[in-house]
């Protein structure tokens, strides 16, 4: 997209402003009546379109031009020319989305100024949408636990694909980097990434930022749906999304088009659907709080984005990965992780997931004294007392209470079942941890009543309470 299309009923004019772009550097295409401008549109977007209101011997004249680039092309700056112009046709053009109303004859100079000023609008425009697109070729899936290579896995199948997917999970566990990574290798990545963040808009709002404006005053106002054209909308926690804005967006996923608010104009849109919920969409059904008929559009291809505790062998990985982003983003210190300090991470409970781990990363960056390793007492220590000696182990209430041989039991138990699960249900790497043969960690247990089962793609650690009865 990088000519200038001249559409012009008058041949000499066409010629003339062509030939005047052309020895400024410009490349052009003509067309002298609405059919051939609409081909050489369809065939290939200009970066700007110079466009005649009267059109002789056209079907369309200037102004259904114009509504037909601005619903399909919107990103294409129009300057409208006109030998007949006055006010009124300067506003229908401009409220209809044109750059600037030039009226015949022309200035050259002029002309020129207008040309510049809107091609470098275009250029800005793309610029951004490049940044933006730069976020979903940055965002970065890692990870090296089952769990994840089922993820990951399981995302590759369906880049290539247009079919909506549906991404489940608890909040904060990557389900939007997992939206970006599908989008950074479909065959969307050079178009528009757009987030709609569902739980965070009020719902009078909504239908305006998602379908756009229309007013006299303030002309065209195109809503997130409008620029995601031709890419991927994403709806964030879509379980969120107000009941009435929901029948619309069914419209629109069969229709593939909309009505802004406040206008009559039919505007056309070619989207791909990525949504997120750490809800239960078939609780919400149930309640009445989301359409039936919505969820099962959405959900055409689901895949569960595993919690943090599902993933703990990534903790480190992880951790790594942060601190390296931090140090870029912010300045702060590159610092390696201790092995203790790695351990500890991967015992912790992570109710915040990925999110809660990047933020606890960028604390210790922060408070620590930018030297060394980062080492365990730097974390927080989830359950010990603030008065506690700091060598003792304290003990839970319920653990307090029990016989040495019921207490022991129980802490085996508790302990083996962290070691395991923080290594991904692999049995060798658990015994060469905790300092057992494998045979004698099987036979321990067997003994205790924890046995693994596989989720997600990895083997997670349980506790057989038919097992445990068993053997007491």
């Amino acid at each position: 997209m990088s000519d200038i299309l001249i559409v012009d009923d008058e041949r000499d004019i066409r010629e003339l402003i062509g030939d005047i772009l052309e020895d400024e550097g410009f490349s052009t295409r003509l067309a002298g009546n609405s059919q051939d401008a609409m081909n050489e549109i369809n065939a290939e977007p200009p970066a700007l379109l110079i466009l005649d209101i009267w059109l002789k011997d056209s079907k369309m004249d200037g102004i259904d031009i114009l509504k037909t680039v601005k619903r399909d092309n919107p990103d294409v700056p129009v300057v409208i020319i006109s030998g007949h112009g006055n006010i009124e046709i300067a506003v229908a053009a401009i409220k209809q989305g044109a750059y600037d109303f030039i009226e015949k004859p022309f200035n050259i100079d002029q002309l020129l100024v207008v040309i510049r000023r809107a091609m470098e609008t275009s250029l800005l425009r793309r610029e951004n949408q490049q940044l933006k697109r730069g976020e979903t070729k940055n965002a970065e899936m890692i990870g090296d636990s089952a769990s994840f290579r089922t993820l990951v896995s399981q995302l590759d199948k369906v880049t290539k694909s247009n079919g909506r997917v549906m991404l489940t999970g608890p909040a904060g566990s990557g389900k939007e980097v997992a939206a970006r990574y599908i989008h950074a290798r479909s065959n969307r990545t050079n178009a528009p990434f757009v987030t709609v963040n569902c739980a965070g808009v009020e719902p009078e709002r909504m239908e305006g930022m998602l379908f756009g404006r229309e007013s006299a005053q303030r002309g065209v106002e195109p809503g997130l749906l409008e620029q995601a054209h031709g890419g991927v909308i994403y709806f964030d926690e879509v379980a969120d999304m107000p009941v009435g804005t929901q029948s619309k967006i069914l419209r629109v996923l069969v229709d593939q088009q909309f009505t802004r608010v406040g206008g009559n104009d039919k505007v056309r849109v070619d989207l791909r659907v990525i949504s997120s919920t750490g809800r239960d969409l078939k609780e919400e059904i149930t309640a009445g709080r989301f359409r039936e008929e919505l969820y099962h559009r959405l959900n055409v291809v689901p895949i569960a984005v595993p919690s943090l505790a599902e993933r703990r062998e990534d903790i480190p990985l992880l951790a790594a990965h942060f601190i390296n982003e931090c140090n870029q983003s912010q300045g702060l210190p590159v610092r390696s992780i201790s092995e203790d300090a790695a351990a500890l991470m991967q015992t912790m409970t992570w109710p915040g997931n990925v999110r809660q781990l990047k933020n606890l990363v960028e604390r210790v960056l922060i408070l620590g004294d930018g030297t060394g390793p980062i080492e365990a007492r730097e974390l927080p220590q989830e359950s010990t007392p603030g008065d506690a000696e700091e060598d003792r182990v304290v003990l839970s209430g319920t653990l307090a209470t029990l016989p040495l041989r019921e207490a022991r039991e129980a802490f085996e138990r508790e302990y083996l079942l962290t070691q395991i699960n923080r290594f991904g249900g692999n049995i060798s790497r658990t015994a060469s941890f905790v300092g057992m043969e494998r045979s004698a960690l099987h036979r321990k247990l067997k003994s205790l009543g924890v046995v693994t089962s596989q989720k997600s793609g990895a083997r997670v650690a349980h506790v057989d309470d038919e097992a445990v009865e068993r053997a007491s």
